[in-house]
């Protein structure tokens, strides 16, 4: 085998080992996120598939229940359950549709955000602090490789829901 060609397989072990990298640690990532979720879904008596619609909620709010469902990828009896808990627990209102009175849509309510935004403040002093030891060149490059990842996950996500 020529140095080259040598050189070249090198380069590839080597690129497919640290895609490797990047996928465990986004796998870890993703336990730990899920642990922290779980222990603050705890403190606050939400389940977590509760906990993951009152995100989608207020991130994409307000929004009906089958946009709901569609999102979270649940059947709507389901997502009537979880409204149900979400609102009873006083983080969700049903609303009616402002142009079409018959249609509801369930709309986070903001003050008990701050409950929530208390729990999460140890997190997110902590991408605080490692955020500032980027550049911003460098956190141009993590925030692109984060939107395209949560794309990807997007992406895998519904072609298993249409399969």
């Amino acid at each position: 085998m020529s140095s080259v060609a040598s050189s070249n397989a090198d380069e590839r072990r080597r690129r497919r080992r640290l895609a490797g990298t990047v996928k465990d640690a986004l796998r870890e990532l993703n336990l730990q996120l899920s642990l922290l979720n779980h222990h603050i879904g705890g403190r606050v008596a939400l389940r977590g598939v509760d906990f993951d619609c009152l995100d989608m909620i207020g991130q994409h709010g307000p929004l009906s229940p089958s946009a709901l469902a569609h999102r979270a990828g649940l059947h709507p009896a389901t997502i009537t359950g979880i409204v149900d808990r979400l609102e009873k627990g006083g983080w969700v209102t049903r609303e009616r549709h402002p142009t079409d009175r018959r249609a509801v849509v369930i709309r986070a309510i903001p003050g008990r955000n701050a409950e929530l935004f208390r729990l999460y403040a140890g997190m997110n002093a902590s991408l605080d602090a490692l955020c500032a030891e980027y550049g911003d060149d460098q956190l141009e490059v993590i925030a692109d490789f984060l939107r395209r990842t949560t794309e990807a996950g997007r992406a895998a996500a519904d072609d298993l829901a249409d399969g």
